[in-house]
């Protein structure tokens, strides 16, 4: 590491690469290669304006700016129909596109579930992204783990009043339940004063300057890009007492149940 002049303390350099602090340069860690993929759960259609887009995009270009690609799909914006099945066509349902939102879910190594907050809960939206996404939770990967473990997953939220920790407790549960890894400090809210407001894009609303919030949306970004890096570079989770198809097939790891007599 290499000495700078006092002018550059603590700077972050917009285009990525170097961050600047207390004149010290430091070499950012490496994350391209990672695909990070956004849930937008809104209930606006595009091109209308979603303010949990607003705050999501801050930890997308994060994470561009250190070379992750990243995809954004707004949830209404698609036919997805509604159910627990991989493919609810077969269902009896007439269309349905989650089989192939779901190869994006598969091509990916971060899943940041995002949304907005209506009576204290998860939009409609979201809590259909989740049913989807559990959907497929019995699917397996090469190693014959389940098809989520080796991902990552974190949260963001916004509102104009409260719930974010228990839209958050909600995501993030259901998250690791179906087999991704959580990180430390992967979920992000701005909910703004207490009673009905302004929303996160609006004017007046001190959601885009808010301190806590930009702290927590850059504490979860590089949060969610290391432990994706680490679980990428290490061949994802070790494939030992946790594969389901031996499991099936008689293999219990060494279990043994206890006798009841």
């Amino acid at each position: 590491m290499g000495k700078c002049g006092p002018d550059t303390a603590k700077r972050v350099d917009e285009r990525g690469g170097i961050i600047r602090s207390k004149g010290v340069t430091v070499k950012e860690v490496d994350f391209s290669g990672l695909k990070a993929l956004f849930f937008n759960g809104t209930l606006k259609k595009s091109p209308e304006t979603s303010h949990t887009e607003g705050l999501l995009k801050a930890a997308m270009g994060l994470m561009e700016r250190h070379g992750v690609g990243t995809e954004l799909i707004r949830t209404i914006d698609h036919d997805i129909a509604t159910g627990v099945y991989p493919d609810m066509r077969e269902q009896g349902w007439e269309s349905d596109e989650w089989p192939e939102l779901f190869k994006k879910v598969k091509a990916a190594d971060i899943v940041v579930v995002c949304g907005p907050i209506w009576l204290g809960d998860n939009s409609s939206q979201t809590k259909k992204l989740i049913e989807r996404l559990y959907s497929n939770s019995g699917d397996v990967n090469e190693k014959g783990q389940y098809i989520y473990y080796g991902k990552v997953g974190g949260c963001i939220i916004t509102g104009n009043e409260d719930g974010g920790k228990h839209c958050a407790m909600n995501i993030l549960f259901s998250l690791q339940h179906i087999g991704f890894t959580i990180p430390p400090a992967t979920d992000a809210y701005w909910v703004g004063a207490a009673g009905p407001g302004p929303s996160y894009l609006d004017k007046g609303s001190g959601g885009p300057a808010n301190d806590f919030t930009n702290r927590n949306i850059t504490f979860m970004t590089y949060n969610l890009m290391h432990m994706a890096k680490m679980l990428k570079e290490s061949g994802g989770i070790p494939a030992a007492g946790n594969v389901a198809t031996k499991w099936k097939k008689g293999d219990h790891f060494g279990y043994e149940n206890p006798e009841y007599r």
